[in-house]
């Protein structure tokens, strides 16, 4: 958080408005952008020319054009005399991307190299003195980027692709380099610490949801692996001429699974690719692949990001029921990106039982098949995996120890800080509201089968919880009976509850907690007058001045002392609210 906050009050390099030349570079694109792209480019590039740096997400789905948003990014960045670092996670995707920036860049005086294990060590050290003496403009490069011996002379933006594939050390470093630094996280499915962050408002973030023209869904099965009908999907694909992905991610008997292929399907020319093999083998093979010299390539997970074969449009998943679900996504992001309609097949063992997660994931995976379901993924991630902690490095997790009014206030407390360091000041220009904590016995949350959907759900939460009057919780009551039809008690529960909470606000009680057989309300500070109303009124009640505690029995049916059954949920919330109200008046 305080590097969030030491970014946002840093500050950044505004860049200058678009040259004759970003304009030529724009045109020079070979395709027609889609209405969201557009939208992003220009929210980019309205960040860029802030005074604050930027920090955005672009979520848009396998082959929306997120890579040609970070082409002029980087050349935006490049004109006003700043390097750009593209962090890439994989060397299959540094190539990759290399090629499209060099080709894009290349009637303009800007330099682009790259930086990875594949990169040759005499160029390695020139492109690093490069960077060290500003001749480089643009590096684009895997981990290798983050290591201690790059030194840079002028770093203005770094473009993280794949920012799933990153761990949060990796993504704090490169910003810990520079607070001053732009940058722009690109994903398909953003992590759920990334999602949350997003939708909490302490990062921006564009989606892209239109698919490019001619686009249709990959058609995905999920099923047990079968070799008759691994068989047939590998010759229906050669019928017309096309290639194959064949997904088997382990290394030590992948050759093994390579023969198995050619045994089912003796007439298809097959090849094997894998992360442990050295660099100049895995460049022939996935060379040779690109240009249709192999039928089916056999290889690990190292194809999942960015890499754009249009020929190829059947992906086999051995295992598919040992990925997360992001990673599935990106996998069959590989097929159906041409004319041709992509076939993926994610496939179990028959034999083993698929745990409760896998069984999740595989559903997620086989029901969101439409263009664009990596936001629906990414959501369904976030309500399996749990947001992770914002405050440190887990990249997923459930709030557990934290009630969620109080999270959705630390996280608000903390955006509204970093707003005001900023300059910016709160963002409502309102005095905040004094915080309450209502802690009571009391079934109150919104259920599942009520709103279904994480993402709703979790909005509908801060709604409740930032509703200040009764004006404004008269209308979230309106907005759910519209939306979700009648309020269950729970929800009934969770409303009276933000009532009473209005109610302790009003009368300045900060905490109201149930200790053993005991309601506690602090702070209370009571005239005489009042205590002889409290004496009267709740004779076992008792009135600590120094703690400012009021101590009273919890209480039962029949009867305001202790009696045999507790009140429950709203009676209880009720007898709260009326005690407050007649010891508390003026």
């Amino acid at each position: 958080m305080q590097l969030y906050a030491a970014r946002q009050s840093s500050p950044g390099h505004p860049f200058g408005p678009d040259t004759p030349w970003q304009a030529e570079l724009e045109d020079a694109f070979p395709y027609t952008e889609t209405p969201d792209q557009l939208a992003a480019i220009n929210e980019v590039k309205a960040d860029m020319r802030r005074g604050v740096p930027m920090d955005r997400v672009v979520c848009g789905d396998v082959g929306y054009g997120k890579t040609e948003i970070a082409v002029r990014a980087a050349f935006k960045a490049a004109q006003d005399g700043k390097q750009v670092a593209v962090l890439v996670p994989t060397t299959l995707l540094a190539q990759q991307h290399l090629q499209t920036f060099s080709d894009r860049m290349r009637p303009f005086p800007v330099t682009v190299r790259g930086l990875s294990r594949f990169t040759h060590p005499d160029d390695a050290t020139e492109v690093l003195r490069g960077l060290a003496e500003g001749s480089v403009d643009v590096v684009i490069g895997t981990h290798r980027l983050l290591q201690p011996g790059v030194r840079w002379k002028d770093l203005g933006l770094v473009v993280v692709d794949e920012e799933q594939r990153f761990g949060v050390e990796h993504k704090e470093h490169i910003k810990a380099l520079r607070t001053a630094v732009d940058v722009l996280t690109m994903s398909a499915t953003p992590i759920p610490r990334t999602l949350e962050m997003s939708l909490a408002g302490i990062r921006e973030m564009s989606t892209i949801l239109t698919p490019p023209e001619d686009r249709h869904p990959v058609l995905t099965y999920v099923g047990a692996y079968d070799d008759k009908q691994v068989g047939a999907a590998i010759r229906r694909e050669l019928l017309r001429d096309g290639q194959v992905f064949y997904v088997h991610n382990r290394v030590s008997s992948i050759e093994k699974a390579a023969r198995r292929i050619r045994e089912l399907v003796p007439e298809a020319r097959v090849a094997v690719a894998h992360g442990q093999m050295n660099e100049d083998q895995l460049e022939r093979t996935v060379a040779g692949f690109w240009d249709r010299e192999y039928d089916v390539l056999v290889c690990t997970t190292i194809v999942e990001n960015g890499l754009d074969i249009s020929n190829a449009n059947t992906l086999i998943v051995e295992r598919g029921d040992l990925l997360g679900l992001a990673q599935a996504h990106q996998l069959r992001g590989r097929v159906g990106r041409g004319r041709e309609r992509g076939y993926a097949y994610f496939l179990y063992p028959p034999e083993t039982p698929l745990t409760e997660l896998a069984h999740d994931r595989l559903s997620t995976i086989a029901q969101h098949t439409e263009l664009g379901a990596g936001m629906a993924v990414a959501m369904k991630d976030l309500e399996i995996r749990g947001a992770g902690n914002i405050l440190g490095g887990e990249q997923s997790g459930h709030i557990a120890g934290v009630g969620f009014d109080l999270y959705i206030r630390l996280v608000g407390e903390a955006v509204e800080a970093f707003r005001s360091a900023a300059g910016a000041g709160p963002s409502d220009g309102a005095a905040e509201p004094a915080p309450v904590r209502v802690e009571l016995p009391v079934d109150a949350h919104l259920p599942h089968d009520y709103i279904p959907g994480e993402r709703l759900r979790l909005e509908a939460y801060r709604k409740i919880a930032e509703a200040l009057d009764a004006e404004a919780l008269t209308a979230i009551i309106d907005e759910l009976r519209d939306r979700y039809g009648a309020l269950p008690p729970p929800v009934v529960t969770l409303l009276d509850v933000a009532r009473f909470r209005q109610v302790c606000r009003a009368h300045g009680v900060a905490e109201v907690t149930v200790q053993g057989s005991k309601l506690r309300f602090t702070p209370v500070t009571l005239r005489d007058s009042q205590v002889v109303r409290l004496n009267r009124l709740y004779p076992q009640a008792a009135y600590r001045s120094a703690g400012q505690t009021l101590a009273v029995p919890r209480p039962s049916e029949g009867s305001g002392g202790i009696g045999a059954a507790p009140l429950h949920d709203r009676e209880l919330l009720d007898w709260c609210t009326k005690l407050v109200t007649s010891v508390l008046r003026p």
